[in-house]
């Protein structure tokens, strides 16, 4: 078996930068290496230590270039790549407009393989290594993208969207209480585990489903509690006025899932812009998970997520949210996650950045440790970055201090043309000259 010896700067951290100061958590080794041996991280130490143990490994090396864990994107929806940059409409009118008719094309077993291989080949390019999304109704639709993951080896989150209610789904894309629990059970149990895949139980969303629909799929929770569970949750402020309509009886937003059992750890949920202090804190008491959705967010004029506010209190990652959000680049991501956060009063620091988009990630997806992280033992999915990438970023890089002043501008301004190379599951899968 091949020992590959990637040589660059390394980035990699050993705690929470919300939680701890950053300093104290984070690790830049500027002439370091990674270790890769059978799809795992086996080593992570200085060049010239690393080199000298394994003179048989097969060195490829970056120079200045920074080696991090890949990208998690903890919210997207592959069905949507078509339509990505549609324009101006709020979320309810985008989704009939947009999202629906296309949805609707993904009955047909090859347009759905065809779009899931163009979105991993396109989150590829932009150093993102894991997805979480969603599919559509259709099962066929699932097993498209879990088949393009398994064909280059990602690890990905992915679950058939659920969605029954007549008066808010249009009669082309509605299932039933009944074989939303049949349809996803089956695919839980057909790809769950398999590999690299992992499956999300998906409601659309309170608005689309019944609760006869909700019941039937938190039993499937109860059931299966290994799975994940991931849906939306107070992205608008129209939005969370249509949920109180739909279901007067709940105290809030949340309460929609929670009173029927999909609320608890392994639950990701989408946007989470306009919470009250109750869903806090039991967002917070139940283990569940954010993710923050920036680019979404403004497109759609969603609101801005108190990310400064919730950070340390409950598990958050970052997602480009395609195709609502306008980027398949986590770059991107990052660094509207900085200019909401600034809107809020607070200056993201890089590392915090770095840590949302790759540790964050997994923590959210409740994958800590095996992927989104530079340490041995790890998955090796890996992106690598150049920090000079255009004349823009390069003139404002050579003129740093230090590690942190060079890696920002790249955050700020970088895009594919910023990711060098790209590693998954040990793997080398996208190569750029230069």
């Amino acid at each position: 078996m091949t020992k590959q010896l990637l040589l660059g700067q390394v980035l990699s951290f050993d705690g929470n930068p919300f939680e701890t100061e950053w300093t104290a958590v984070a690790h830049h080794r500027r002439r370091g290496a990674v270790l890769l041996e059978g799809g795992v991280i086996a080593a992570v130490d200085e060049a010239d230590s690393l080199r000298a143990r394994h003179p048989d490994a097969e060195v490829t090396d970056y120079g200045d270039a920074l080696i991090s864990a890949g990208f998690i994107d903890t919210h997207m929806h592959y069905p949507q790549t078509g339509i990505i940059a549609s324009w101006g409409k709020r979320l309810i009118d985008w989704l009939n407009t947009y999202t629906f008719p296309e949805e609707a094309r993904f009955a047909d077993p090859a347009y759905a393989c065809a779009m899931a291989n163009r979105t991993l080949d396109l989150a590829l390019a932009h150093g993102t290594t894991t997805l979480t999304s969603f599919g559509t109704i259709h099962p066929g639709s699932v097993d498209a993208f879990f088949e393009a993951a398994a064909q280059r080896g990602m690890r990905v989150v992915a679950g058939k969207t659920c969605m029954d209610r007549p008066e808010t789904t249009p009669d082309f894309l509605r299932d039933t209480a009944q074989s939303a629990y049949d349809d996803s059970k089956a695919l839980l149990d057909k790809w769950h585990g398999v590999g690299r895949a992992l499956y999300a139980i998906t409601p659309r969303f309170s608005p689309t489903s019944t609760e006869a629909q909700l019941r039937a799929l938190g039993d499937l929770w109860r059931e299966r509690p290994e799975a994940l569970m991931q849906t939306h949750l107070s992205e608008q402020v129209d939005e969370v006025e249509w949920v109180k309509g739909l279901y007067p009886q709940s105290r809030d937003y949340l309460d929609t899932y929670e009173a029927f059992g999909l609320l608890g750890e392994g639950a990701i949920y989408g946007h989470a812009i306009h919470l009250t202090g109750r869903e806090i804190a039991r967002l917070r008491d139940a283990g569940a998970s954010l993710a923050h959705c920036p680019t979404s967010n403004t497109v759609l004029g969603s609101g801005l997520f108190d990310l400064p506010g919730l950070a340390g209190k409950i598990r958050v990652g970052i997602a480009t949210d395609t195709a609502g959000g306008n980027s398949f680049s986590m770059l991107r991501v990052m660094a509207a996650t900085y200019e909401i956060a600034q809107l809020r009063g607070t200056a993201i620091h890089p590392a915090q950045l770095m840590w949302l988009a790759t540790e964050g990630g997994a923590r959210a997806l409740r994958q800590e440790g095996r992927i989104g992280h530079l340490g041995v033992g790890a998955e090796a999915d890996l992106v690598i970055l150049d920090l000079a990438s255009t004349p823009a970023i390069a003139q404002r890089s050579a003129r740093a201090a230090d590690f942190w002043e060079a890696l920002f501008p790249t955050l700020l301004m970088g895009d594919d043309r910023a990711v060098r190379d790209v590693w998954v599951n040990g793997a080398r899968m996208a190569a750029r000259a230069g």
